[in-house]
């Protein structure tokens, strides 16, 4: 962040889509998958579809994934020429939009197959589409039994399936037994689809052995999470957020400070307000956990997030850091993504996708 806060915001969110290309090829190389895709629904995990996606393309990605038809729409945009899936299933009628965008849906019932299939024929052009089959999850997809019966139905071929994919429930947890099961039913299902390719890594799956397939589709690491928690994270830090501060003040033992009190004053302390609070989503679940960095020197939360402000006790940063309008570092500088989801009661992925509109948007490569 430079000398003085952005002028018209309460931050500055800085996102370095040169460290976002590395993670690519970070993951990429330990898949070990013909072909490795991304994962940039919500927004590319915040950090902006328009910008991630192209980034992402010049580093050799083909194809990608979103969560909604809308944001299919908006990677149409950005990605002329990608494969694009659609994961959140396929909303009755909505075929029109998806044929019309190029998009393609991933099916997750047998009436889904079905509608898509009707389409293909109505056209007379056969469209690809992904299946999803449920080895775990029991969210979205057919079951594994569901998946059996439907191989060899000429259907799948009239629905034009290109991709034969599942979710892994927990690839993040090391030995969880669950991912043996889950890799073990999908390996079952594959068989059944000979020809078809199969994607079952997501970004912790990526260093299974057990999980790797066709396809790869990282989400959550490319954009700096640890895929391996427990141990030293390998992907470079994409999103940065400082904030700069508002105003310093000196307080006795005994103030309080913040909505309600909740936080008092054990002895003489030095606060510094900052301009940033839950409406720019920063979780107000931070309140007595969270910390920002200033003049290198990690200060806590005093009192609760609220809206639009944040209180830190600067007390034992150095002076000349506290100038009105020198930087807070609540985002970066060691406070990494899962530090701060831990310090907030959640994780960094609700941090990353709640990234708030409200910041000055820098753009690094």
């Amino acid at each position: 962040m430079s000398e003085s806060s952005p002028i018209g915001h309460g931050g500055r969110l800085t996102i370095d889509l040169s460290a976002l290309r590395a993670n690519w090829r970070i993951l990429a190389k330990a898949a070990e998958c013909p072909e490795t895709a991304a994962v940039i629904k919500a927004d590319a995990y915040g950090c902006g579809i328009a910008r991630a996606a192209p980034a992402l393309w010049r580093e050799g990605c083909r194809t990608f994934f979103v969560a909604h038809l809308s944001e299919g729409l908006t990677a149409r945009q950005a990605l002329p020429d990608a494969a694009i899936y659609v994961l959140n299933g396929f909303p009755p009628g909505s075929a029109p939009a998806y044929r019309a965008a190029g998009l393609r849906p991933v099916l997750g019932s047998r009436d889904e197959v079905a509608e898509w299939a009707a389409a293909n024929r109505a056209e007379g052009v056969t469209r690809p589409a992904a299946l999803h089959v449920d080895t775990g999850m029991n969210r979205l997809g057919l079951s594994v039994p569901e998946g059996l019966a439907l191989a060899g139905d000429p259907i799948v071929a009239e629905a034009g399936i290109d991709l034969l994919m599942s979710h892994l429930v927990s690839a993040e947890v090391e030995h969880d037994p669950l991912t043996d099961r889950q890799a073990a039913a999908f390996a079952q299902v594959r068989d059944a689809y000979p020809g078809i390719r199969a994607s079952l890594a997501n970004s912790s799956g990526d260093f299974l052995p057990s999980c790797r397939a066709d396809l790869a589709r990282p989400g959550y690491a490319l954009y700096g999470g640890n895929p391996r928690p427990g141990r030293d994270n390998p992907m470079h830090p994409v999103v940065r957020l400082d904030a700069g501060i508002l105003q310093v003040r000196e307080v006795p033992a005994g103030e309080t400070a913040g909505y309600n009190a909740r936080w008092t004053a054990h002895g003489p302390r030095r606060l510094a307000t900052l301009s940033i609070g839950y409406a720019d989503g920063y979780p107000r679940s931070s309140t007595g956990r969270g910390e920002a960095v200033v003049g290198g020197v990690r200060c806590p939360f005093a009192g609760n997030v609220s809206m639009d402000l944040i209180i830190l006790d600067v007390t034992e940063a150095p002076q000349d850091a506290l100038r009105r309008g020198a930087p807070a570092t609540l985002i970066g500088d060691g406070l990494d993504l899962d530090t701060v989801g831990r310090n907030a009661g959640t994780i960094g992925y609700e941090i990353l996708t709640n990234l708030g509109r409200r910041y000055e948007r820098v753009y690094r490569d």
